[in-house]
């Protein structure tokens, strides 16, 4: 079960950087997760300061 990022992301970053396989791009709206790529770590949802990070 992948992570997604809801409408609450603040378009900050911090996700982005902290994803290990780089799973986390710009999206037209705000960051989104590929889900193909991420390996369900969490490591984005421990650093969203907008909890806008949850498991699908």
């Amino acid at each position: 079960m992948a992570f997604v990022i809801t409408d609450e992301c603040l378009s900050c970053g911090a996700c982005a950087a902290q994803c290990p396989v780089e799973a986390i791009d710009m999206g037209d709206v705000h960051y989104e997760i590929n889900p193909d790529v991420c390996v369900e770590c969490g490591s984005c949802a421990a650093q969203c300061p907008a909890e806008a990070i949850v498991q699908k």
